[in-house]
């Protein structure tokens, strides 16, 4: 019975490194089975609303939620990108200046547009530094500034390994996978983010 759960490790793994091969070969069809982008018209939509990279955004929707608009986690984030009910009535306040009535989460539509505009947000309060921003959306803007402050975290890709919450390291290298993944594809060229914390951490404390 123990050896359950190490049985199941070992093959989800041999399935991962498989699904990375015939992506590798160029079988995108069969990429595009396992990582599928649904609502790409409102993504591309919000996501050029808030001058968004669509991918990162599709990429955030699928570590968050799996592209489930009922999804609920056990901290109570709602919907596609895994909002909470008191940050959407923020979002709302700051968005329209209206209260946002909790179970509108649920909708689709209305998820995305609060999530790609409180992305765009945190970008702009981080200068452009994707790291800082993902680690922001999953972790509050507070945590995080409390890790560059007090210099638990460099702020850095390579340094991921110094946040406090594994959730919030785990997060991380989810999405910039599934960005990876999806910018192979669904884009061309190469995936552009910026990966580096920003060079005046000082500036955002």
């Amino acid at each position: 019975m123990a050896l359950r759960p190490k049985r199941k490790g070992i093959k989800r793994r041999l399935l991962l490194l498989l699904l990375i091969f015939l992506i590798w070969l160029g079988h995108k069809e069969i990429g595009r089975w396992f990582y599928p982008f649904p609502h790409q018209e409102i993504i591309y939509h919000y996501a050029g609303t808030h001058q968004l990279d669509p991918l990162l955004v599709v990429a955030m929707i699928k570590t968050e939620s799996n592209f489930d608009p009922q999804a609920t986690s056990p901290k109570g984030a709602r919907g596609l990108m895994q909002i909470m009910p008191e940050t959407g009535d923020w979002i709302s306040r700051q968005m329209t200046g209206e209260p946002l009535p909790p179970e509108q989460l649920f909708n689709a539509e209305k998820n995305v547009s609060l999530g790609t505009w409180y992305l765009s947000d945190l970008l702009k309060e981080y200068q452009g530094d994707t790291i800082l921003s993902i680690a922001a959306y999953n972790a509050g803007r507070g945590n995080v500034q409390n890790w560059l402050k007090a210099q638990h975290w460099t702020g850095e890709r390579h340094t991921i390994d110094q946040i406090p919450f594994l959730e919030t390291r785990q997060y991380i290298r989810r999405v910039l996978w599934n960005h990876k993944v999806y910018h192979y594809l669904y884009g061309e060229g190469e995936a552009k983010l910026s990966l580096e914390g920003p060079k005046n951490i000082a500036k955002l404390l």
